[in-house]
């Protein structure tokens, strides 16, 4: 049971997770600004031109129809809110990750020999420079 969890641990620390949650959370949220667009301004809209019926709750009346501006405007203002949060929680996240995984240090590539008439590089081991001829001293065939 302990390797299940410890499989499940890793797998929720990935990245792509939290990609995903965050994509769907503001999907969700972005799903309310685009149901209070067409609800609240689209479609009174396409009621006044088409002449269909009449409400008189919106904060704007244009003939035949009432357009709500204010649910609109709410349902940015939630968007916005959902937006900052997660954002938060992604940050916290992050933070909380970075300071436990401890990432191993990048190891630096062994130097690369070089020549030291001409100062080109050449193959580990070489006695002799394939630029200028040189002699490289330490190489592997040196007295």
């Amino acid at each position: 049971m302990s390797k299940y969890m410890d499989e499940f641990k890793e797998f929720i620390a990935k990245g792509n997770v939290m990609d995903m949650a965050v994509g769907v959370i503001i999907g969700g949220a972005f799903t309310g600004i685009v149901t209070s667009l067409t609800d609240n301004i689209i479609n009174p809209l396409i009621t006044a031109v088409t002449g269909g019926g009449t409400d008189m709750t919106g904060s704007l009346v244009v003939p035949g129809t009432s357009i709500d501006f204010g649910a609109f405007i709410s349902a940015i203002i939630n968007f916005l809110i959902v937006a900052f949060v997660v954002f938060n929680l992604v940050k916290a996240v992050n933070g909380v990750k970075s300071k436990v995984i401890k990432e191993a240090p990048a190891e630096e590539p062994a130097p690369v020999p070089v020549c030291p008439s001409c100062l080109e590089e050449v193959k580990e081991g070489a006695t002799r420079c394939p630029h200028c001829g040189g002699e490289i001293p330490g190489g592997a065939h040196a007295a």
